[in-house]
């Protein structure tokens, strides 16, 4: 933590409980005096924010491609204007959300070329990667149960099939099957429970 800052990135699918873990992660890591950014993708900056708008509200006028390009574009944007600055300002920065999202979502389960994305997903972040990876992992039955349980408008990806969420899942456990960087979290533990893991493989981390 001395030379540069650390980026975590929280992945799963929708209603996994993303959101709240990095929430909760960035709290408790605010009380034990770290510097901590929060941001998510899309939306972590004013362009993405549009984007987002875009993604989850007019999917029906966007391909898949251009799904992902748009999504690209976001991540570059977030990388130039949020998390290269923060990084080298030392910061901890936790995302909802970072690259992986892409090869799950638009790879595996839009069956878009992954090599691609995943070339175009370097670019955009400057090869640059996760320290660490917190991958909720969920099954699907209980994440469409918590998101109805919202009760909050739907995005294009909620309103998705379930043959869809399955290939997404395939593709997470594809994705991150040789990761040294990952931290797999029981989706059905308590949001408190989950946060705790997190901090301890965290501090685990960073200690080294």
């Amino acid at each position: 933590m001395n030379k540069k800052g650390f980026l975590i990135s929280i992945e799963g699918i929708d209603g996994a409980g993303k959101s709240l873990l990095a929430k909760n992660l960035s709290n408790k890591l605010t009380l034990k005096n770290f510097d901590v950014l929060l941001t998510n993708e899309p939306g972590g900056t004013s362009l993405g924010k549009k984007l987002r708008k875009i993604l989850h509200e007019e999917k029906e006028n966007v391909c898949d491609l251009a799904e992902f390009l748009l999504f690209a574009s976001d991540r570059a944007q977030h990388f130039k204007q949020i998390i290269i600055p923060s990084l080298k300002d030392r910061k901890i920065i936790i995302s909802d959300r970072l690259a992986d999202s892409s090869l799950a979502y638009q790879g595996y389960a839009r069956e878009l070329d992954i090599q691609m994305i995943k070339n175009i997903n370097n670019w955009a972040m400057h090869n640059i990667e996760p320290d660490l990876i917190f991958y909720i992992k969920i099954d699907i039955k209980t994440a469409i149960k918590r998101i109805f349980k919202r009760n909050e408008t739907l995005t294009s990806f909620e309103k998705e099939k379930t043959n869809f969420w399955q290939k997404v899942l395939d593709g997470y456990e594809k994705i991150f099957k040789n990761r040294k960087n990952i931290v797999i979290l029981d989706g059905m533990l308590s949001p408190e429970k989950i946060c705790d893991l997190a901090i301890n493989s965290l501090i685990n981390k960073i200690s080294k």
